[in-house]
């Protein structure tokens, strides 16, 4: 087995205003939500020739209720869920299995694996240095692995996150932020006792302000297995290329993109669609 200690280090990428890990991207930024209040994210993924090499299926994937739920604890501290309320997987393909299926025709579904996590700003930007902030956190087992999608394990992941605003600031956002991570997790490997795959995580984003109300933006974020032969059953290296807007109206951010898998293991394409709303100050955070 390989052991790491990781050296966490900054690629590049950007943001919005003032808010945590921006819908439809999935790199964190730096950026802490209001403390007390509640930065709620809700969306619709369509994905098309996804694999899920511990069931041997491959199908079109509909994600319905991907939520991304935020608030802020302290000035430099924030807590974070995320997970798709409901999985669904059209089947084009069943390969052979590595576990025993519960699956009749050919569709299935499934609860998502949710993850929670806290992310702290370690120091704000200065006009020459990057803000820097830490995200650490683990992946419930949730879902069912005899529906063919999850692989209801627990996950544990930590990641390094810089992030440099660049131009003038018209309404608190500016004219394009530059922010990325980097980290390991430490992935369970589903058919293997006592085994774990450690992977590296990546993340890079843009994000461009076309106008006071229009955003656009792009990414490019996975994983690899820092294995030397093949990973795991289930802990594979997985990557998207993500490219797409965000248009404020009405008091919520709504968004789009389309995705392009990078891996073997990756979706080949998909469709993003979501909406996000921050709520006033709800509660007064401990101190």
């Amino acid at each position: 087995m390989i052991r790491l200690i990781p050296i966490l280090v900054l690629l590049l990428g950007a943001t919005y205003v003032s808010l945590a890990q921006q819908r439809p991207l999935l790199t964190d930024d730096v950026d802490i939500t209001r403390p007390g209040a509640f930065d709620i994210g809700v969306g619709v993924d369509f994905f098309q020739k996804a694999k899920f090499p511990l069931s041997g299926i491959n199908g079109d994937l509909t994600r319905v209720g991907d939520v991304r739920i935020r608030t802020g604890f302290a000035s430099n501290v924030e807590f974070q869920i995320e997970g798709t309320l409901q999985n669904y997987v059209a089947i084009n393909s069943r390969g052979s299995s590595a576990i025993p299926l519960n699956i009749n025709g050919n569709s299935t579904n499934d609860t998502d694996d949710f993850t929670i996590s806290a992310k702290i700003k370690l120091r704000n930007e200065t006009s020459k240095l990057p803000a820097v902030g830490f995200k650490f956190g683990f992946q419930m087992p949730n879902s069912d692995q005899a529906r063919g999608i999850g692989t209801n394990s627990i996950n544990v992941f930590g990641k390094v996150i810089v992030q440099k605003k660049f131009g003038d600031i018209v309404g608190g956002t500016p004219k394009f932020n530059a922010y990325g991570n980097l980290g390991l997790g430490i992935m369970t490997a589903p058919l293997e006792r006592f085994t774990q795959n450690d992977v590296f995580l990546y993340g890079v984003a843009g994000i461009y302000r076309l106008t006071n109300n229009v955003n656009l933006l792009g990414e490019i974020n996975g994983r690899q297995s820092t294995r030397s032969g093949a990973a795991p059953v289930g802990t594979e290296s997985i990557g998207q290329l993500r490219i797409g807007a965000q248009i404020k109206a009405s008091g919520l951010r709504f968004d789009t993109a389309a995705a392009f898998g990078l891996t073997k293991f990756s979706p080949r394409t998909g469709i993003i669609l979501g909406v996000t709303y921050v709520s006033p100050s709800v509660f007064t955070p401990a101190k």
